[in-house]
């Protein structure tokens, strides 16, 4: 349906397969075909199903793994080495082996490489023979034309590079085929005790053997918690551990845009949404959702727990595949199999971000098609505007009611007088005068209107709505309002010159030339605007900076309606709180303005008071890739009434405006910040005698402590874990991967506070763990000009 955003997949089995061959009644030719066309008829848009049979793995092990051989079994496994040679010489399948083997089969299907396959196993030979297994497979699913290819997650964090490399591999062997990567949002094996090693000691590849769990478990580096503190919540190190690993997977794979995440959302979701947040920034292309994930409500209907089904319902704004599996098995006893697709149905339907979409006249249903797509800046004083862009533009009923509204206002704070004059400077294709001349209607006041416009195109425009509406209440002039002469100074003087950054169209410098309109006690609309930062990581939004593999694009600010994004501050924190809020000011531009010094004409010699520069100190409170800075604009037209795209101010200042898009200033290099770490970010906008550009660069740091001198503090670290150094060594370090506040783990420090402790750490200061490049030096890729 054309309201349904999220497709839907059935998951099989083999053994579902195996059934449907037993049902087969002739009217389709395998029985993939016939789980298809079943599928289809319960509404499902694809199925998802193993690419191999158990016949695959069994040939597999019995070539390529052997038990510990005794003496009369050693001419046995002579033989199974020699056709494991055969083998990895000339990888193939067999006929019983596969799962589909025709293009009618593959059209709709999603397939799952072998589960089994170990391609990051601690034994050198499995991980061997694993990977050319996985070409093998990788290669037959190319054959059949399969556009996706599921793969099992890895398992060793120790080992998560060789399998990142044996990714990378059939990347470069492929073209078309997309590849996507099961992962749990966490390890559910987090929560449980430690486990046995995956592979017995008494089986051999060669010297061992891989283990074919039916729930893979990741194995990760852990920490010794006590009993209790376990079981109240695992570290945040640990619930981090799937995305470090994917992190490691992407970025040795180069942010290959045909690498996708499969999330599975079988075990139950942390409540923490900093960290749930995280995979929104990322390429999150399915979902796999099978049916014991959800509990039955009173009735017995089956439906997801809050926290699962808030991460679905945010989840829907990327469009996902949602994969359903087991559905059929009546593991709830009301609603039956379609129960299912209808909660999930239900779910899309009731999700802000679709609902935003489809109602007309929001951002969001005015910029489809546009999310995460990246559009260099208007160039607004060296380009005349086309008639199709002002015409884009002037949909936006909020901007100019706002502005409507605050010539409103000024006029009737104005003092009493017989004749005020406006003038709209810039006035396109007359949107503001029109609005002018509503203003002074609703006010009674007797005003008149100068409309100045440098574009001659837009100038005959604005002819005709003189001849044709406004008559002799508006006089025209042509030409650049620096240099263009009014026959009287006016008292209120409006603009539209605002970019996403506030300054980025170069408002300060159009309206320093323009203040000399402007009587000593006059009022300019808008009166001040400001320019805010945050950092943000977007793989979507990275890729498609570096698309051209030019320096330019990696230095260029672009206008972007977010989507596939996360910010990655907090609001405050850092060492002794001295970090600023999520989303910090860089400056403030006030008009009118009195610093600048002006010639005989009252224009600026110099732009050199526009120059503004801010370094900014961010709170890192959850690990996660810096790709960017996410810059946002204020501006107050007058009095209470302004315009805003800051995330949290806009829908109380302007809910809906259309006008501007964020901006997105890239990184040429993806930034890693661990948990509990801090980002100090430096910002300029310089000017000469040409242009204005801005220059960008980044440092981060974490936090270093001092071991407590209290043995009592000092007996409760060492036991929490192994995180930190012991308890002689003066300073430790937090591992990047571990959050570093969360020593003790069961404890929320609200509750530290309240019980009266004090934290076993004191906190020495920072050391320096990375750094940017200079940005766009000298703006040699990107600048707007004067």
């Amino acid at each position: 349906m054309a309201d349904q955003v999220a497709g839907l997949a059935s998951c099989f089995s083999f053994e579902d397969i195996s059934q449907a061959s037993a049902r087969t009644d002739g009217s389709d030719k395998t029985p993939v075909l016939k789980l298809i066309r079943e599928s289809q008829t319960k509404g499902y848009d694809f199925v998802c199903l193993p690419l191999t049979t158990p016949k695959w793995r069994e040939r597999w092990r019995n070539m390529c793994i052997v038990p510990s051989a005794s003496a009369n079994e050693a001419d046995e496994n002579a033989t199974a080495e020699q056709q494991a040679e055969a083998w990895r010489k000339a990888p193939s399948f067999l006929h019983e082996e596969v799962t589909i083997s025709t293009l009618d089969e593959a059209v709709p299907v999603l397939v799952m490489v072998s589960d089994w396959l170990q391609l990051d196993s601690t034994d050198d030979w499995v991980r061997h023979d694993s990977e050319i297994a996985l070409r093998q497979e990788v290669a037959y699913a190319s054959y059949l034309n399969v556009q996706t290819v599921i793969l099992p997650p890895p398992r060793h964090r120790s080992q998560v590079a060789s399998y990142a490399r044996a990714v990378n591999e059939c990347l470069k062997s492929t073209t078309f085929t997309n590849f996507s990567i099961r992962l749990p949002i966490y390890d559910p094996a987090v929560f449980q005790p430690k486990e046995s090693p995956i592979i017995p000691p008494s089986i051999t590849s060669t010297s061992s053997t891989p283990s074919a769990p039916s729930t893979p478990k990741i194995v990760i580096p852990r920490a010794s918690t006590s009993k209790s503190l376990k079981a109240a919540r695992a570290p945040e190190g640990e619930i981090n551990a799937t995305w470090e690993m994917w992190d490691i997977i992407r970025t040795l794979c180069d942010y290959n845009t045909r690498l996708t995440l499969t999330l599975d959302l079988t075990p139950p979701l942390p409540s923490n949404a900093g960290i749930l947040n995280r995979w929104m920034a990322e390429p999150v292309h399915h979902i796999f959702l099978p049916a014991s994930t959800f509990i039955a409500n009173v009735k017995g209907y089956p439906v997801l727990p809050k926290g699962t089904q808030s991460f679905l319902r945010n989840s829907m704004a990327h469009h996902p595949i949602v994969i359903m599996s087991g559905v059929s098995s009546g593991l709830h006893t009301k609603g039956g199999e379609s129960a299912y697709a209808q909660y999930v149905r239900h779910v899309e339907k009731t999700s802000s971000a679709v609902q935003a979409a489809m109602t007309a006249g929001t951002v969001e249903h005015f910029a489809q098609g546009y999310q995460d797509y990246l559009q260099n800046p208007l160039q607004p004083l060296m380009d005349n505007l086309q008639s199709i862009t002002y015409q884009t533009f002037e949909q936006d009923p909020v901007k100019y009611r706002n502005y409507e509204e605050a010539v409103y206002h000024a006029l009737m704070d104005w003092p009493d007088s017989d004749h005020i004059v406006i003038c709209v400077a810039g006035a396109g294709r007359g949107p503001l005068v029109e609005r002018s001349l509503t203003a002074i209607k609703r006010s009674g006041r007797s005003a008149f209107v100068y409309a100045v416009e440098k574009n001659p195109n837009a100038f005959v425009t604005l002819q005709g709505r003189k001849q044709n509406e406004w008559g002799n209440s508006v006089q025209l002039f042509f030409g650049d309002m620096r240099h263009v002469e009014l026959p009287e100074q006016v008292d209120i003087l409006i603009t539209e010159l605002l970019g996403s950054f506030g300054d980025n169209e170069l408002s300060p410098e159009c309206l320093d030339g323009a203040m000399r309109f402007l009587k000593p006690d006059g009022i300019s609309i808008p009166s001040s605007y400001s320019a805010h930062l945050a950092p943000l990581s977007s793989s979507k939004l990275y890729n498609s900076a570096r698309i051209s593999r030019e320096i330019k694009g990696m230095e260029t600010p672009y206008v972007v309606m977010f989507q596939n994004v996360n910010i990655l501050s907090g609001d405050g924190g850092g060492v002794s709180g001295r970090c600023g809020s999520m989303i910090q000011q860089c400056w403030e531009f006030e008009h009118p303005r009195k610093d600048a010094t002006v010639d005989e004409r009252g224009l600026p010699l110099t732009n050199s008071h526009n120059v503004r520069s801010a370094k900014l100190s961010f709170h890192i409170p959850h690990a996660g890739v810096m790709h960017g800075l996410a810059g946002y604009f204020e501006a107050v037209l007058y009095g209470h009434v302004g315009l805003s795209i800051h995330p949290h101010s806009k829908d109380r200042v302007s809910k809906d405006m259309l006008s501007w898009f964020p901006l997105f200033f890239p990184f040429k290099e993806p930034l890693y910040l661990p948990s509990n770490s801090e980002l100090h970010v430096s910002i300029w906008r310089l000017t000469d005698e040409r242009q204005v550009w801005y220059e960008w660069y980044a440092e981060s740091f974490l936090p270093v402590f001092n071991s407590s001198s209290s043995p009592e503090h000092s007996e409760d670290t060492s036991g929490d874990g192994s995180f930190f150094a012991c308890t002689s060594t003066h300073v430790a370090v937090p591992s990047p991967v571990i959050d570093a506040v969360d020593v003790f783990p069961s404890l929320e420090r609200s509750e530290l506070r309240k019980s009266g402790e004090e934290s076993p750490r004191s906190t020495a200061g920072v050391i320096k763990i990375g750094q940017t490049s200079l940005h766009n030096p000298g703006g040699r890729s990107s600048w707007i000009g004067l």
